[in-house]
């Protein structure tokens, strides 16, 4: 139903999102821009700042007729996609979000750009170059399986060592 509100996301310029949310206010487009309370020392004082939790991104929630009036406002770049398509985000999901800054100062978010099942490529270290596919993923480091000589090795790898290979680019293993 075209007339259904759904949650987007926008993508601003950097350092846009206060704007953005300003100007999407003056249209009178319901908007969230997740502000994380940050306590800063500075020379003289200390101070807590309110600062966008998702660099970049402002939320939107707005039917399909509303897309264009929001796409053009001054400072959006482009609405976030999955799979082709605008994002839309769960209602719980903003409501999470919400709540859990309500609660907790000083929110770090972190990418998950590794997920279980992705195919990598080892690009530090002694086993630079090998490929393997990710069993499991922790903190700061993932479980990875690497096929060798007819025995599977499991490596337990740095995220930052590591780099996440599409369908298009898996070769076979080599050292």
């Amino acid at each position: 139903m075209a007339t259904e509100k759904k949650w987007y996301v926008l993508y601003t310029r950097a350092k846009w999102e206060k704007k953005v949310v300003a100007l999407l206010n003056k249209k009178n487009i319901t908007n969230y821009c997740p502000l994380n309370r940050v306590k800063k020392q500075w020379s003289d004082r200390k101070v807590v700042l309110h600062e966008p939790l998702f660099r970049s991104y402002v939320f939107v929630h707005i039917t399909e007729k509303e897309k264009l009036t929001t796409r053009d406002t001054e400072g959006v770049l482009y609405f976030v996609t999955h799979e082709g398509k605008p994002a839309v985000i769960k209602e719980e999901e903003i409501v999470l979000i919400q709540s859990f800054l309500e609660q907790y100062n000083n929110v770090t978010v972190v990418s998950n750009r590794i997920h279980c099942n992705d195919t990598i490529r080892i690009i530090e270290g002694p086993l630079k170059k090998y490929e393997g596919k990710v069993l499991e993923v922790y903190k700061k480091s993932i479980k990875v399986i690497l096929p060798s000589i007819g025995y599977s090795m499991i490596a337990e790898i740095d995220v930052h060592h590591v780099e996440k290979i599409d369908g298009n680019q898996i070769n076979s293993l080599t050292a």
